[in-house]
């Protein structure tokens, strides 16, 4: 092997050490390999760089430039609960700061990131888990099997009236794919909330439905599970606004499990009733469609 290939290599090895360790880049000098073996670079010959944050100033000539090898991610830090959101926050900053993100060990191994999509001003803002395949790759949450049968129960032909080209929004907890679809990781979900927060804040929704344990769990900050949780309204303190959240299963529990249709329609059910308490526009248009 060259020299160079085998700093390439132990860059490498030094990641996959990071990332099985817990997914964190640790600042390491780099690796330099000479006639007589490997040496580190002594201090002032270039600056400590984590491989997935951006470049850090005072590189030396002979390495190229961050912005040349790797995404210029963001603090790999977890983000604060209160963190400091701009005055003129909208959803395409978060969009964009989402697209920058390294707070946890899923920007190493996402194709996209997933922030959400929808109506700016959505009657219900749809919360579910993480991408999975699918939204990986076009970027776009619930696309898959799973968010075709979600497509048809906010709409159940007109009996709900819901869709997410008109009155929903809809977004996950997480924004990047955990690897397989496993379940996202305490620090994984604490990193993305923030970004969901903001996106809450901004979207003003009248009710959040929470699709999954993991949206329920996060949102509304319990250890209880999806099934005693689902059915009935809890509230989404934001900004002192209580938020009406109703928990049900995550479409993907549908496509594994159909008996779970039954209760998933009268969670349905439940959350037309209240849409029609909380908006008369909206009660209008349901009056002349029956269960």
């Amino acid at each position: 092997m060259t020299n160079e290939e085998k700093t390439a290599a132990a860059a490498f090895l030094d990641i996959a050490d990071d990332y099985l360790a817990g997914g964190y880049r640790k600042t390491r000098a780099p690796r330099v390999y000479t006639g007589g073996g490997e040496r580190e670079s002594p201090p002032g010959e270039g600056e400590i760089r984590a491989e997935f944050q951006g470049g850090a100033s005072g590189a030396s000539k002979a390495e190229p430039a961050a912005s040349e090898t790797e995404p210029a991610y963001d603090s790999l830090e977890p983000a604060a609960a209160d963190e400091a959101v701009p005055a003129d926050d909208s959803l395409e900053q978060v969009a964009a700061d989402i697209s920058r993100c390294g707070r946890c060990g899923l920007c190493s191994t996402r194709t996209n990131t997933v922030p959400g999509e929808g109506a700016s001003r959505p009657l219900v803002m749809v919360v579910g888990e993480g991408p999975g395949a699918d939204e990986d790759i076009s970027g776009r949450p619930f696309v898959g099997r799973a968010g075709q049968l979600l497509d048809r129960m906010l709409d159940s032909k007109g009996k709900i009236g819901l869709s997410r080209s008109v009155n929903c929004y809809i977004a996950n907890v997480v924004k990047c794919r955990p690897p397989q679809n496993r379940n996202p990781l305490p620090d994984e979900t604490a990193a993305c909330l923030p970004f969901l927060r903001r996106q809450i804040r901004l979207l003003k929704p009248l009710v959040i439905l929470a699709a999954g344990n993991t949206a329920a769990k996060a949102l509304l900050d319990t250890t209880e599970g999806i099934t005693r949780l689902r059915g009935s309204f809890a509230a989404f303190s934001l900004d002192n606004r209580d938020i009406p959240l109703l928990p049900t299963f995550h479409p993907s529990a549908l496509l594994r499990d159909e008996g779970l249709k039954v209760p998933v329609w009268n969670d349905m059910k439940t959350l037309r009733a209240k849409l029609c308490e909380l908006d008369a526009g909206y009660a209008e248009r349901m009056a002349d469609t029956p269960l």
